[in-house]
């Protein structure tokens, strides 16, 4: 028997010569892999198999990546999924996010950076380091981390994957400020260069849903320093 079990990743890539070196690649590195080059293949193959890991492109035939990302969510919450994309806009990686992706990496690209990505989001093994009960807490913020249900003053919230991951980040870090790179790197899993546009339009949507409607603002920025959610008053 394995000391530790082999982490089963899929890629699913239409473009044969990516998926094929990513399939020799990832395996040199220990993982077990299995390659699907068409969007419907690869959703039967997650309805049959169980993975730890996708790896995903957008433009696919059969099925694109964001709606076969959307279907892997609806299915499991904790699955983590990597888009791979020629597609850099913004608006791209938004798409991504929000169809619950864990992290984004555009062609072309290192296979030392995939890899990077793949280890930190493995690192984060759902039900790692939770609080008794599975409930973060904020002033009359409530998220149960096992139904991923968000309320606050017992109003239900809706959150994206991303925006939960975001606020679950700022609840188990309430009243200390966080940079960008925190969330970057902790949220996005990237280099904080990348990607500090993204985190700004994420934190001006969770605020949308969390503080608009309520007088107590949980989620304050502090001006060149990153944001703070504050359970009292400023």
């Amino acid at each position: 028997m394995h000391m530790m079990e082999e982490r089963k990743i899929l890629v699913v890539e239409d473009e044969k010569k990516i998926a094929d070196t990513l399939h020799m690649g990832l395996t040199e590195n220990g993982f077990y892999v299995e390659v699907a080059y068409d969007g419907k293949i690869g959703y039967q193959l997650l309805t049959s198999h169980k993975f730890d890991l996708v790896i995903l492109d957008i433009n696919l035939p059969g099925m694109n990546g964001y709606d076969l990302c959307k279907a892997i969510r609806y299915r499991n919450q904790h699955m983590f999924v990597i888009m791979l994309t020629s597609m850099s806009a913004l608006e791209n990686k938004i798409e991504g996010y929000d169809a619950g992706a864990d992290d984004y990496i555009v062609k072309p690209f290192e296979f030392r950076e995939l890899l990077l990505k793949i280890r930190a989001l493995l690192k984060r093994t759902p039900g790692e380091s939770m609080p008794v009960g599975n409930v973060l807490k904020a002033a009359d913020l409530e998220m149960n981390l096992d139904n991923k249900e968000v309320y606050r003053s017992g109003k239900k919230i809706k959150l994206t994957a991303k925006e939960f991951q975001l606020l679950e980040y700022l609840l188990r870090n309430k009243n200390r400020v966080v940079s960008r790179a925190d969330l970057a790197i902790n949220v996005w899993d990237v280099d904080f260069n990348t990607n500090t546009n993204v985190i700004d339009v994420y934190i001006s949507y969770v605020r949308n849903k969390v503080d608009r409607d309520f007088e107590h603002k949980l989620i304050q920025t502090h001006v060149g320093m990153g944001y703070i959610l504050k359970e009292n008053g400023s």
